[in-house]
């Protein structure tokens, strides 16, 4: 019952910076937990980011802490990821997710947006 939409994807070179964003739209709950993905060509879809709505808790993998962002906009029903400093191994098609609670394994969220593109040129 949730749809969710990703934009702000592109081409930028390293050490730039993007913000992504994630509008959801239908049935939404204040339990839920929204998260970020992201799959490069040949390689298994990999958690980024998530972030619980009432709480405001969030998990960042490894790779991004201290460079990406996550937050959300409640009234806005919108999630963001802010990137900074990106590197070359950062492009890959980013996906954000929903599902009830904090969850940072692929096969725990429910709801998926189509994929924004990021590509990180040296």
């Amino acid at each position: 019952q949730v749809q969710l939409v990703e934009s702000g994807g592109g081409s930028v070179q390293a050490g730039g910076s993007l913000r992504l964003s994630c509008a959801a739209s239908g049935r939404t709950y204040s339990s839920y937990g929204m998260g970020w993905f992201r799959q490069a060509p040949g390689k298994e879809r990999e958690f980024v980011a998530a972030i619980t709505w009432g709480g405001g808790s969030v998990s960042y993998a490894d790779s991004v802490k201290g460079r990406f962002t996550i937050s959300r906009d409640s009234a806005k029903n919108t999630l963001y990821l802010q990137m900074n400093s990106l590197k070359p191994e950062d492009t890959a098609v980013y996906y954000c997710a929903a599902t009830r609670g904090l969850r940072t394994v692929a096969t725990a969220y429910n709801y998926w947006g189509q994929g924004t593109q990021v590509t990180v040129s040296s």
